[in-house]
């Protein structure tokens, strides 16, 4: 069979969680990149109806959507693991996580940055309100928890932290939130991390 093939590109938070877990579980995989001009074309658009990165090609599956992602690889090659518990309580946990990442994380720190860096026609200020609700609960779950959904490191902190370690490059300081630098220190010292390209900053961002 051949390898996982990932579409996407290094700067993409989607794409970081995804290549974040083929690592932890010692994956090996392709990744094709998949700018702009690529997700324009049919022959991508094939995979991917909504020219939208990740796009994880496993010998017949082809699958969007990074969280999906991330759960068929737990359930896939990962069973019973503690990257995607059975436990029912704690799946739910997981899984409120998810949504976050898909909800607040995406439309606040990871909106900010996009706007920021790629000019995205998006609302910066709306961005910021949301980030600024997010962080200080974020910061308190964290106060009182090594990580986001159970005591070990789970599909959901992949999920959460690609877009909150870039927060700065959106404008957005962590510096007042030592809880979650410390959560991202953890999980930047699992064995199969890989950090993203480093943007630059823009001014009063740390």
């Amino acid at each position: 069979m051949p390898p996982i093939q990932l579409y996407g590109t290094p700067l993409s938070g989607h794409c970081h969680r995804v290549v974040l877990l083929l690592n932890m579980l010692n994956l090996p995989f392709e990744a094709k990149e998949a700018p702009a001009s690529v997700r324009q074309t049919a022959e991508f658009q094939r995979l991917s109806p909504m020219a939208q990165i990740p796009v994880l090609v496993d010998g017949d599956l082809v699958l969007t959507d990074s969280n999906a992602i991330l759960v068929y690889l737990a359930k896939r090659y990962a069973p019973g693991s503690h990257w995607l518990p059975e436990d029912a309580v704690q799946a739910a946990q997981v899984q409120q996580w998810l949504s976050k990442a898909a909800g607040e994380i995406r439309y606040g720190v990871a909106s900010a940055r996009m706007v920021v860096q790629f000019k995205a026609p998006e609302d910066y200020a709306a961005s910021l309100a949301v980030a600024g609700r997010f962080l200080p609960h974020l910061e308190q779950h964290l106060s009182q928890h090594d990580f986001l959904a159970t005591g070990q490191v789970t599909i959901a902190d992949l999920a959460c932290c690609s877009y909150v370690h870039t927060a700065p490059e959106g404008g957005i300081s962590l510096g007042s939130f030592p809880a979650i630098r410390q959560w991202l220190a953890r999980i930047a010292a699992l064995p199969g991390y890989q950090p993203q390209p480093e943007l630059p900053q823009p001014d009063g961002a740390q």
